[in-house]
């Protein structure tokens, strides 16, 4: 059982395949059984939470701090929102749900989660999946699937950002 501390129910591996193909189903259309928000801010975050539901993170039904999708009018702020998924999957206190840390581009697989910053001291305002990053992973190897504009196996070289972080997907824990 790998571990992170603070954390001490059960340990579920990220299914770094299931996320992915789901990425890659999903990537120019809408799963109908989920709202599409891009009208309403963006969709990014969203389909990045539905990834990584995908690939076996578990809903954290913690009201306001928890990560989940119940229907368009009860979810966490966490399952829609570029800073809400960050601070969630690097959280440092227990309880269910995926768990992230930030990482270097040389530790970054398909499935990891990049955020892009466009405006200098503004916060992150996008996400995307990686679906294909090369071996050694780098910024010019990174393809990426994303909504609010779709894009599927997308350059990551085609975005022009002012910060951007990399968030490796470690797991998630069960209840």
């Amino acid at each position: 059982m790998s571990m992170i501390q603070g954390f001490s129910a059960g340990w579920i591996p990220y299914d770094r395949e299931k996320a992915v193909l789901y990425a890659n189903t999903w990537a120019l259309g809408r799963n109908p059984q989920y709202y599409d928000y891009s009208h309403l801010g963006g969709d990014c975050t969203n389909f990045i939470s539905q990834c990584i539901h995908a690939g076996g993170g578990v809903m954290n039904y913690t009201p306001n701090t928890g990560w989940y999708y119940r229907n368009a009018n009860d979810k966490a702020p966490a399952w829609t929102g570029v800073p809400y998924l960050a601070d969630f999957l690097l959280r440092k206190s227990g309880g269910p749900g995926p768990a992230g840390r930030i990482a270097d581009i040389g530790e970054l697989e398909p499935g990891d989660i990049i955020q892009l910053a466009f405006y200098e001291n503004r916060r992150f305002s996008h996400s995307l999946i990686i679906v294909e990053c090369g071996n050694p992973p780098l910024v010019e190897k990174i393809y990426i699937n994303t909504h609010s504009y779709d894009r599927k196996r997308y350059p990551l070289t085609n975005y022009f950002w002012s910060r951007i972080q990399f968030i490796k997907i470690l797991g998630s824990y069960g209840v």
